[in-house]
């Protein structure tokens, strides 16, 4: 997907046409072979979590894919495909749509509207801190930062067996956000509601996994890679 040449002493690979990782050449084949399977699990694990999934209704959906609070990334104007991501950070798969995602953004710029919601999945220990974290820097108007952040990071964090809500105070700090603000905005009961809202109204489209797309408020089915790039270049094409 990415046009970026490889850097001296470094290997890149692909899976499903979406090249994900650079690597050293120092690192063993079978570490690479590792890599492939977790990329390929998180696929399939999204795959199966869509298929258990209740189907929405047609009509049901547009009024609460997308509110008027909700975090744009990026606007792309009034003739833009708007692209709704129901996200949780601590989310295995989410990480390895992470830089298909980026890659898609920088593609699809002024064409597209990019929205991110807040999925938090309970059986993740931190994903509610990470989101609650995204909020209060979204709150000093630096959510993106913190997004790029705790998805950089996540395997330094994720599927940790006690809550750690240090560690993305640590982040805010390091992102020279106003902590005092922000440990204000933690605290604050009103700051998890915003997040339980998203939670809430994912539900309320039959959202079951993560990461989860809609685009101009109909869901996309993932199959393979290439599907939420061929979705949105489909519905440009309808324009």
């Amino acid at each position: 997907m990415s046009n970026a040449r490889p850097t001296p002493g470094s290997l890149s690979f692909c899976v499903f046409g979406v090249c994900a990782v650079k690597i050293s050449t120092k690192v063993t084949l079978a570490t690479v072979g590792v890599v492939v399977l977790l990329l390929v699990a998180a696929l399939v694990y999204v795959l199966v979590s869509q298929r258990n999934a209740e189907p929405v209704a047609a009509g049901d959906q547009n009024s609460v894919v997308v509110r008027e609070n909700s975090h744009v990334l990026d606007e792309g104007g009034e003739d833009a495909v708007t692209v709704v991501e129901f996200l949780d950070f601590e989310c295995e798969a989410c990480g390895a749509f992470y830089p298909l995602v980026e890659d898609i953004r920088e593609k699809y710029d002024g064409q597209i509207t990019y929205v991110v919601r807040y999925f938090p999945l309970p059986g993740h220990i931190n994903s509610m801190n990470a989101a609650i974290a995204a909020e209060a820097a979204a709150q000093q108007g630096r959510l993106e930062d913190m997004y790029h952040r705790l998805f950089e990071t996540q395997a330094q964090w994720g599927e940790g067996q006690e809550s750690r809500p240090d560690i993305f105070r640590g982040f805010a700090t390091e992102l020279g956000l106003d902590i005092e603000a922000y440990d204000a905005a933690v605290a604050d009961p009103a700051t998890a509601e915003r997040v339980e809202a998203d939670i809430a109204d994912g539900e309320a489209l039959g959202v079951t996994s993560t990461p989860s797309f809609f685009i101009d408020g109909d869901p996309v089915t993932l199959e393979r890679w290439t599907d939420l790039e061929d979705n949105i270049s489909t519905a440009l094409s309808g324009r």
